[in-house]
This record gives structure tokens, sequence and C-alpha cells, in this order.
């Protein structure tokens, strides 16, 4: 039971993330071009759809395809966060950079500061998707910290 209802807590805090994904990376990065841009396009959706997809995932690679012992300790997982926290904002500053560039803005800057930001997003993320799907995990569930 309550293995589910962490599941659904997880589940719905990455949806209620998704939903005012505009107003929260406003409210922690505003520049009023950038900012413009990035709504007129309706970047904040696809930035927020991609964060929330690679923290999910990398978090059930870890726990249901790795899922060794010998893999089990607090440190592979932090590997594992390590992985989500790179490759989810290099993919969020390239998608929108060429974006961007379609239509001759520049927001190299800004866009080097919003992945940097989005650093901080992704491991919030990838935490709440591992304490929402651990508890299935056959030799992982105890990682990174033991229920």
């Amino acid at each position: 039971m309550k293995n589910g209802i962490l599941l659904i807590a997880g589940l719905v805090i990455t949806a209620l993330y998704i939903i005012f994904s505009m107003q929260i990376y406003e409210l922690l990065y505003y520049e009023s071009e950038f900012s413009q841009a990035m709504y007129e396009d309706n970047m904040y959706l696809v930035v927020s759809i991609v964060t929330a997809i690679i923290a999910w995932v990398v978090a059930a690679i870890y726990y249901y395809a790795i899922n060794s012992v010998s893999f089990a300790r607090w440190y592979h997982w932090l590997i594992f966060l390590g992985i989500a926290v790179l490759f989810a904002p290099t993919v969020d500053f390239v998608y929108p950079n060429s974006v961007f560039g379609e239509y001759d803005y520049d927001f190299t800057v800004q866009l080097i500061h919003f992945s940097l930001l989005n650093i901080v997003v992704e491991a919030v993320l990838y935490i709440i998707a591992s304490f929402s799907i651990r508890w299935w995990s056959s030799n992982c569930r105890h990682t990174p910290i033991p229920q």
C-alpha cells in the first residue's frame, strides 16, 4: 500500500512540474527576451517533458535493468544521478538552441544559465523518481538510503 502511494505521489509531483513548468522556470530564471521566446515557442513544456522522462528512465534503468547486488551502493546510485544530471541539461540546451537558431535568435548565454539551473531540477526529479519506484526492485530497493 505504502509503495503504491509513493509511486502515485511521484507521478503527481512530476505531472505538476510539467503542468506548471513555465511558472517554475520563470520563477527560477527570468530574462525578458529569452523567457518570452521560450514561452512563444512552447519550449518550457518541451524542456519539462524531456527532463521528466530522462529522470524517470534513468531511475528505471538503475532499479530494474541494472538491478544487481554488486551495483547496489549509494555511490552507484550517485553515478546514475550524474548521468541524468549531465544528459538532461545537454538535451535541454541543444534542442532549444536549434529552434532558436532557425529564427536567428542568439540566446546561447541564457541557455547556458538555464541549463545550469536545469541541473538542480533534474536532480530533484531523479530523487523523486528513485523514491517512487525503488520499492519493487529486487536488489537495489535499499539504495541510496535503506528503508
